[in-house]
């Protein structure tokens, strides 16, 4: 006969199971939204610099690079900062809510019977829940950031995993429209850097539909008209700040 198993490890197996929980703040998260970024932002500088030189490849090949450059490092390190600061607010508003529990215990018992009553309990149960859950410090002070102030407890990311995705996956996206400049020049290089960039659109906007409840398509199309967009408002402004250099 197998051991009886721990509330935490059965409720552990359960969320295994269920991969949809805590998808959204995973590296996937990261890596799908810094290659948006990096492809939107760089396929914009591109259509823009080209417009505005006349599409000449050394231009378009300086700027591109440059906005790579700088669009990994900031995705990098907004990422880690997000990462970093989400779990210290988290700590930070814990602390404060056990702060209180241990300073005024009565007055958080009476509060999260409150929050039972709420949820449609009586009186009397939601007294005896609270005063139950009370026995249990950690598990009290959990409960009373949920409900007073929203706050789950889950695992956050680790910062450096969420820079060093964001930053790869920013400087794959943002690789892809300057492609084509190294091997040609002029209207076709800018053309063909249309057409990747929206295959890469598509493609992005399908992959985002992993972390998402839409469709793949509806994800991709949306995705491919933004760059639509990017590729001709940044262009048709090129065209005319350079004509009036």
């Amino acid at each position: 006969m197998s051991p009886p198993v721990g509330p935490r490890t059965a409720l552990d197996t359960i969320l295994k199971r269920e991969r949809w929980h805590g998808r959204g703040g995973s590296w996937v998260a990261d890596a799908i939204y810094g290659a948006n970024d990096g492809l939107g932002a760089v396929f914009g500088i591109v259509s823009g610099v080209a417009g505005a030189t006349n599409n000449q490849q050394h231009y378009v090949l300086i700027s591109g690079l440059a906005g790579m450059l700088a669009s990994t490092l900031s995705m990098g390190a907004g990422a880690y900062l997000a990462a970093k600061s989400e779990a210290e607010v988290y700590e930070a508003e814990i602390s404060r809510e056990r702060a209180e529990v241990e300073e005024n215990p009565e007055e958080e018992i009476e509060e999260m019977a409150l929050f039972y009553q709420l949820q449609g309990f009586d009186v009397e149960e939601s007294e005896r829940m609270a005063r139950r859950l009370a026995e249990q410090p950690e598990q009290f002070v959990q409960a009373m950031a949920q409900s007073e102030l929203g706050l789950s407890e889950h695992r956050f990311p680790n910062p450096w995993t969420s820079a060093t995705s964001a930053a790869v996956s920013t400087a794959i996206g943002a690789f892809v429209p300057i492609i084509p400049f190294f091997f040609m020049s002029g209207l076709p290089a800018v053309i063909a850097s249309f057409g990747i960039s929206l295959i890469a659109h598509f493609i992005v906007g399908a992959v985002k539909s992993l972390i998402t409840i839409r469709s793949w398509w509806i994800s991709g199309l949306e995705m491919t008209w933004i760059g639509v967009i990017v590729a001709a408002v940044t262009y048709t402004l090129g065209l005319a700040f350079g004509a009036l250099a």
